[in-house]
């Protein structure tokens, strides 16, 4: 492609590279980046910014925030060689939920339209696809916005670590965000709305008594976590987006013991900032029934609600005009899951999540992205890319 090229060319182009991403993917994801292995992601971020630097050239600025007992926080600018006035964030993650020594057994593979391997689907393709979108539309001499890449290695694990760098590098670039995590179902949605996730633990302690010798003396912990667990079960609203499990619960030492503890894991996912202050209330609400026993809440918001805003869906309106020009057709959904997106849009910018792989089986063994999904999506986030650098403003 030449100067003299245009958007409609960006899909041959990246069609014609196609075997050279195929193996970009392939090489990234026999690099084990899981979460929990510090030493581990140190090497793979290394590997990710050294294949950058080849890929799409050497970032104008850097800078790398560590995390407590997980990987690193890069953020590079890739500022635009055409030189531009516009910046836009660009959010991925390079840890993965799967533990060192998973590609052995499961080595990464290509067959046919399916790329296999641990992380190709959530989301190493998805980095891959955006480094070669950035190098398609620099190779056509487009115009492009700056890009400020955000590299997280503690997203699987929650992003506790890297929040305040992420929503400081939001708030610094002052622009739409754009995130390469996986789309969604078999055509491949892009995200405009994601849930809130609530992370809670309950401790609930009694007064250990004989069971036999006197039933009524202390207090069972158990007794009381059985009344727990429907209450919050009950606080589950469907149709307003509101969903409430206890995934894991613990209490007790003997059958012949009243309880003196117990503990129950909680999962909160709502699709609203109203909900969420409901389950707040209800967890704020819980009661023993035996005043010999206590109720404590740990945890909180381990991320706040990407809600479908007019801005989100502005952003996606251009991406689908985008896709529409190339003769592509993309969807929008709302998904269940949530992503370093939710920051971004808690703080009020555009947000399209869901630009990475098409396929399927994130966090399952029978992971795979697409090879032809994987073009289509580069070409169109190159597209997007052009799109963005006329400036018009989407933040809001």
């Amino acid at each position: 492609m030449t100067a003299t090229g245009t958007t409609t060319d960006l899909l041959d182009w990246v069609a014609g590279h196609r075997d050279a991403m195929v193996g970009d993917v392939l090489a990234y994801v026999g690099i084990e980046t899981p979460s929990d292995a510090p030493a581990l992601l140190a090497e793979g971020l290394a590997w990710v910014e050294q294949w950058l630097g080849e890929t799409v050239g050497a970032p104008t600025a850097r800078t790398v925030h560590p995390t407590d007992g997980h990987g690193d926080v890069a953020v590079l600018d890739l500022e635009a060689p055409l030189g531009s006035d516009v910046w836009v964030t660009a959010l991925c993650h390079y840890d993965t939920v799967w533990a060192a020594g998973t590609i052995a057994a499961r080595p990464a593979a290509v067959d046919g339209d399916r790329m296999t391997g641990p992380g190709v689907y959530d989301m190493k393709a998805g980095l891959v696809q955006l480094a070669w979108a950035i190098r398609a539309v620099d190779a056509a001499a487009l115009p492009r916005p700056n890009i400020r890449l955000l590299l997280n290695g503690d997203e699987e694990v929650g992003s506790k670590g890297s929040r305040t760098v992420i929503e400081d590098t939001v708030r610094r670039t002052d622009g739409p965000v754009l995130v390469f995590e996986a789309s969604a179902g078999e055509h491949g949605a892009l995200k405009t709305a994601r849930k809130g996730v609530g992370l809670f633990d309950i401790e609930i302690t009694g007064v250990e008594a004989h069971a036999g010798l006197d039933p009524r003396a202390g207090a069972s912990a158990v007794d009381e976590l059985a009344r727990v667990v429907l209450t919050l079960h009950g606080a589950t609203d469907l149709e307003a987006g509101t969903s409430c499990n206890v995934g894991v619960v613990a209490g007790g030492t003997r059958p012949n013991v009243r309880a003196g503890h117990a503990s129950a894991a909680l999962d909160v996912r709502v699709s609203s900032s109203e909900e969420a202050d409901r389950i707040d209330g209800v967890l704020a609400a819980l009661t023993p029934e035996d005043p010999l026993a206590t109720i404590t809440v740990h945890g909180g918001w381990n991320r706040p609600v990407m809600e479908r805003t007019e801005a989100n869906v502005a952003l996606f309106a251009r991406a689908e005009s985008v896709a529409r020009g190339m003769g592509l057709t993309v969807e929008e959904t709302a998904v269940g899951g949530a992503s370093d997106g939710n920051f971004a849009s808690a703080l009020g910018r555009a947000v399209l999540d869901g630009l990475g792989a098409v396929g399927d089986g994130a966090h399952a063994r029978h992971e795979w992205a697409s090879v032809q999904g994987m073009v289509e999506r580069t070409a169109l986030a190159a597209g997007v890319l052009v799109d963005l650098a006329s400036g018009t403003d989407v933040r809001r």
